[in-house]
């Protein structure tokens, strides 16, 4: 009988641990290998980074939007939001990140997160990164090795607002 009360917790531990490092949704992996590519993750000496995702059908019909919070601290009370569009064309998914800003939660302000930089956009953006930022506070957290991320898979592109554009004649 003593064993198996001891066991009980043990395996509720394991299945735990299990759970929190469960694999992240290749949508998250595939939008978070962009963000690397293009530059936008700080570098760091971290061998893992923790991220948040909500994916927004609505916003923007017919356009999909994934937003992503890399996660600064493990207490996740600051980091930084990302808005990266979806598309796909001829069998190629294209992730096009279009704002980013870096956030702290925050009781004392109106939308509950405050802004070091201003995201583009304005008040209009600000309170979408804000309402993204409280959805994805509401999921799973997960972990990506940062050696997952300079791997980006070849069947998707990787757009950015930072690309250079071609000349107008």
């Amino acid at each position: 009988m003593r064993k198996t009360a001891l066991g009980i917790p043990l395996l509720m531990c394991l299945a735990a641990t299990a759970r929190s490092q469960e694999q992240p949704p290749q949508l998250l992996l595939r939008a978070a290998q962009c963000l690397e590519a293009k530059e936008f993750l700080p570098s760091s000496n971290a061998r893992k980074l923790t991220f948040g995702y909500f994916l927004d059908a609505k916003s923007y019909a017919p356009d999909k939007v994934i937003y992503l919070v890399e996660y600064a601290t493990p207490t996740r009370s600051n980091g930084l939001v990302f808005a990266v569009f979806l598309s796909e064309n001829t069998g190629h998914q294209k992730f096009n990140v279009q704002n980013n800003a870096s956030f702290v939660l925050s009781k004392s302000e109106q939308i509950g997160v405050s802004f070091k930089d201003p995201p583009l956009g304005g008040t209009w953006t600000q309170e979408h990164l804000a309402s993204a930022i409280k959805q994805i506070e509401k999921q799973p957290r997960f972990t990506i090795s940062v050696k997952d991320l300079s791997a980006v898979d070849p069947s998707i592109r990787c757009e950015s607002y930072t690309d250079p554009q071609p000349k107008k004649e």
